[in-house]
């Protein structure tokens, strides 16, 4: 029987680390293919090396930008939703079937019920987030606005592009300064798959995606 890792090409199951929660991958590959091809085109493009991992970290890390510069053009767009809710009160009617007025004679609204949850990327019920280098508390950010995302009917899964632990090896042969840049309290699957073990992201399927040694381009250990 195939498996859901067999909806990928080798190539990208050989440099990636896939994790598959709440049949996500089976949603995207099957209803969204055009987006599922896209995402799996933009993880063989991304050119990763020794010299982008050493420069500067967080909203200066050039890593983050080379997936914008291959989706962005594809029409996936980062995208904030707000909303209020508005809650209706429906008095019973006086009879003794238990019945209730069809129309309310309150309501009250509450502001900026939802607001504030953006995404990086979202094309077509689909939505991506990119963690490189930042502290790993991001994480309850980004799977709350895709939990929330997804029980507002905006989108039917989402993935999260992460670091794998493999990644370690390459910061220790870069030096101390490096390795110490990419601690254990930033973005990794290691701190992704509690979260997602403890379903922070509720009903919404997710495909967590870690990007390994073997996406350094430049680091021979890596490419073996």
């Amino acid at each position: 029987m195939e498996t859901w890792k067999d909806l990928f090409p080798e190539d990208i199951q050989q440099r990636y680390e896939l994790l598959n929660y709440n049949h996500a991958a089976e949603i995207i590959s099957q209803a969204f293919q055009k987006e599922f091809d896209e995402i799996i085109e933009t993880l063989r493009k991304v050119k990763i090396t020794k010299t982008d991992i050493a420069k500067s970290g967080g909203n200066e890390s050039p890593i983050p930008p080379k997936f914008s510069a291959i989706l962005d053009p594809l029409g996936w767009q980062e995208i904030r939703i707000s909303g209020d809710l508005v809650v209706h009160f429906y008095p019973r009617r006086g009879d003794k079937k238990g019945r209730f007025e069809t129309s309310p004679i309150e309501q009250k609204t509450l502001k900026n019920y939802i607001d504030g949850h953006n995404i990086d990327y979202v094309k077509n019920r689909v939505a991506i987030d990119v963690e490189w280098n930042s502290k790993d508390q991001t994480y309850d950010r980004d799977l709350f606005a895709m939990r929330t995302y997804y029980e507002c009917d905006v989108i039917s899964a989402g993935v999260i592009i992460t670091r794998s632990e493999s990644l370690n090896q390459v910061f220790a042969e870069l030096g101390n300064s490096i390795k110490k840049k990419y601690g254990a309290s930033t973005t990794w699957m290691g701190k992704l798959t509690p979260r997602l073990d403890s379903r922070r992201h509720g009903g919404c399927p997710i495909l967590a995606i870690g990007i390994t040694d073997k996406c350094i381009e430049d680091w021979e250990d890596g490419n073996d």
